[in-house]
């Protein structure tokens, strides 16, 4: 493991104790990628409407957060994703909503055809024309490592929908976790 980036832009340290830091929401992404393309969505409704993303959600009590992400994949595209597997955790301290724990996926297919529901809106995106611009400014520093299967772990501060800090380390095995 080593770290790729311990301060904020201006070098700055975190405004966050992460040692004694908990996510009050604990939820989940889920990023397919098959054929040189990834399965993003154009969120319609919650936290990040309009902005493009994985499918994923909360965690309901009693789920794991494999369990979760392929419900939510389900409830928001009405497809299964095929070999799951946790490559990352991104941690969000925010002004303006709970603080979050992300448990990030990738798969390498899926089941059944990706469909519009009332949360999303599926958009297959080949890998080298990700919108960045429409997504939330982290995901630049951490979805390449989805694509290149390279376990991560990301701390993040917010103010609104402006990145006011991050550290992201890499080389992380999530297998058991």
């Amino acid at each position: 493991m080593h770290a790729m980036d311990t301060a904020s832009p201006h070098g700055t340290p975190s405004p966050i104790d992460w040692s004694s830091w908990q996510g009050v929401i604990h939820a989940t992404l889920m990023f397919i990628i098959k054929d040189g393309s990834i399965l993003l969505i154009e969120k319609k409704r919650g936290l990040g409407a309009g902005k493009m993303n994985g499918p994923g959600g909360k965690i309901d009590p009693g789920e794991t957060p494999l369990e979760a992400v392929i419900r939510e994949t389900r409830e928001e595209l009405l497809i299964s994703p095929v070999n799951s597997r946790k490559l990352g955790e991104l941690w969000f301290a925010m002004s303006d909503c709970p603080d979050i724990l992300c448990h990030v996926y990738r798969a390498d297919d899926h089941v059944g055809e990706p469909t519009e529901t009332d949360e999303a809106v599926p958009a297959w995106t080949p890998l080298d024309q990700i919108p960045y611009g429409r997504m939330w400014e982290d995901d630049r520093h951490w979805l390449p490592l989805v694509i290149s299967e390279t376990g991560f772990h990301g701390r993040f501060v917010f103010e609104g929908e402006a990145m006011r800090w991050m550290d992201m380390r890499t080389g992380i095995d999530w297998r058991d976790g």
